[in-house]
């Protein structure tokens, strides 16, 4: 089958098209027809940057898959072939991702595809919904009426965790550049700040009257991350995706910090089954109404994968980047 593959860490030409032998289904496992897949961040550092994971690299990177079902595993009783299905399921730790025509993925991590969604529009899910899930739900505990602040209304992780957090009942409020700042309204968020003009006290003295949010998310961190914790309340609880330095204020307002780590059950190989639920969950959600992927306008395929990376290390991306896989005629 045809493959865009990487034979060493590099720029966003590294990837080389290659012919790589079919994978065959083992307990446990599907056999999926890529349909369509995304570029995240961590796409990028995996291909670029010495990382823990860089020792056991596979040649196909990639994790983010919505495809069609060809072949099941003996034991695997969820899914039958001709499903639609996506996840998060690959391109790390020598398990081969979804840069390829068709692809081995762990049953436990996947879900059946959102029946309202195309594949490209499934594609862009997976790994940013994980994430929104396991920071909001999972560690922050989001609760109705809770007020939340979200970070990077735009962005892929962004732009889910504003959705879900008010389809849990949060009084929601997002940050967002100028350029980006019409499609941030279009989210859904309670308030929109315009994070290039207003400084942290205004916003905070205006939606919280002063006393800080109830639970910060921010996928943007590094330095940043010192806005969310002047913008959250004493005992308050922050998330974030990225590591980071400078921990003090966690101390010096009592709050709960969480760092987000989505990869952990790929990895590890444990707890892989919560992935597939947290994806059945978010199929309902984007079913019912109340999530609805935000694509950027590139129109890329996986032979195009090169493209891909170098728009999203652009900065240019509004939403997720998407790539039709060699499948195109799904």
């Amino acid at each position: 089958m045809k493959a865009m593959i990487l034979n060493g860490l590099g720029e966003c030409d590294a990837f080389e098209l290659a012919e790589i032998n079919n994978p065959s289904v083992t307990l446990g496992h599907l056999v999926v027809k890529v349909c369509a897949t995304s570029v995240n961040p961590l796409d990028t550092m995996l291909r670029s940057t010495e990382t823990p994971w860089s020792e056991n690299l596979p040649k196909v990177l990639h994790g983010d898959v919505a495809g069609i079902v060809e072949k099941v595993g003996a034991d695997v009783t969820r899914f039958k072939v001709g499903d639609k299905v996506y996840g998060c399921a690959g391109g790390v730790a020598g398990i081969n991702g979804a840069l390829s025509e068709y692809m081995l993925v762990d049953a436990d991590l996947m879900a059946h595809m959102p029946s309202s969604l195309t594949m490209r529009q499934a594609a862009a899910l997976p790994l940013v919904s994980i994430t929104a899930w396991e920071a909001l739900v999972l560690k922050m505990k989001i609760s109705a009426g809770d007020k939340v602040l979200i970070h990077g209304a735009t962005g892929g992780v962004g732009h889910i965790a504003v959705q879900l957090a008010k389809a849990l009942g949060a009084d929601v409020t997002t940050t967002s550049l100028v350029k980006n700042l019409e499609t941030a309204k279009t989210l859904g968020a309670d308030h929109v700040v315009n994070a290039e003009v207003t400084s942290v006290a205004d916003y905070i003295a205006e939606i919280t009257d002063g006393q800080g949010f109830d639970a910060v998310f921010d996928p943007i961190a590094g330095d940043h991350i010192q806005k969310s914790f002047e913008a959250v309340r004493f005992n308050g609880a922050v998330a974030t995706t990225l590591p980071i330095t400078d921990v003090l204020q966690v101390a010096l307002k009592g709050l709960s910090f969480h760092s987000i780590l989505m990869l952990i059950p790929m990895v590890t190989g444990k707890n892989r089954r919560a992935h597939g639920e947290i994806l059945e969950q978010i199929a309902k959600l984007v079913d019912d109404g109340k999530i609805t992927p935000l694509l950027d306008d590139s129109e890329f395929s996986v032979a195009d994968v090169s493209k891909a990376h170098a728009k999203l290390q652009s900065g240019t991306a509004v939403g997720k980047i998407v790539m039709t896989g060699f499948n195109a005629e799904i």
